[in-house]
């Protein structure tokens, strides 16, 4: 059984999650995951096994970082991300925000034509349950591909400013969804930086506040298999901060 709503977050309210990143060649020859941005959430990446790189878009520019075991990265949102597997590359991932990401806050790289018209990016992002999966997540993967590689070289010819459009693009897919994240973030996330805050100047009075309620939280792993992410195949737990108000 999960824990309820009320257990403890994971420490510092993110979410964590198991990556092996997809092996299968795009059309530029890399082999890899689905370039995209997180329109509100930080990322980060602790390297546990293989080797590979992510390539980023960014107000530094293109780069491309190379990843190997014992290797941590992360970025902030508005980061374009592309994970190139150069040989059983793993990851453990940590997302900010508890359930932000798993929410929707990740934009696509489609082509612009698509990323323009929400009806089109929602068709472009959506793979179905079951039958086909694979083969979905790679067509969405390709297109994904197609529009990063002609934003990348935009950046390259023009800095940094060739990302503004994109930026405003995602802006909009994501502005129907930010009013449910304010009300998770503020259950979450926000709650557990207030108790934080509380017990901090508990402390500071001398008193002991809240650890007599401390308690302990065993992650449940996600039933089934590895899950088909943008990136890889995903091993999830079910957070307590994933779980909903009564």
């Amino acid at each position: 059984m999960s824990a309820p709503s009320s257990a403890p977050l994971f420490p510092g309210g993110v979410a964590l999650s198991d990556l092996r990143v997809y092996d299968e060649e795009s059309g530029d020859g890399c082999r890899g995951g689905t370039p995209h941005l997180h329109s509100a959430s930080s990322e980060g990446y602790v390297v546990v096994g293989g080797s590979g790189s992510v390539q980023t878009l960014s107000a530094q520019g293109y780069a491309e970082h190379p990843l190997t075991v014992g290797d941590v990265l992360w970025f902030s949102p508005g980061t374009v991300h592309r994970l190139v597997n150069g040989g059983d590359l793993h990851l453990f991932v940590i997302m900010a925000n508890a359930g932000l990401p798993e929410a929707g806050d990740a934009v696509m790289t489609f082509p612009d034509y698509v990323l323009a018209d929400p009806d089109a990016y929602a068709a472009a992002a959506t793979v179905p349950v079951g039958a086909g999966r694979a083969d979905a997540v790679r067509t969405r993967r390709d297109l994904a591909v197609e529009g990063y590689l002609e934003l990348r070289a935009a950046v390259e010819r023009d800095g940094p400013g060739a990302l503004a459009r994109l930026h405003a693009r995602a802006a909009a897919l994501v502005a129907p969804r930010v009013a449910d994240w304010t009300r998770l973030w503020e259950r979450t996330v926000a709650a557990e930086m207030e108790r934080t805050r509380e017990q901090l100047q508990a402390l500071g009075r001398g008193d002991a506040g809240g650890l007599a309620a401390a308690s302990v939280v065993r992650g449940d792993p996600t039933p089934g298999d590895r899950g088909f992410g943008m990136c890889g195949r995903l091993k999830t737990w079910e957070w307590p901060s994933m779980q909903q108000d009564g």
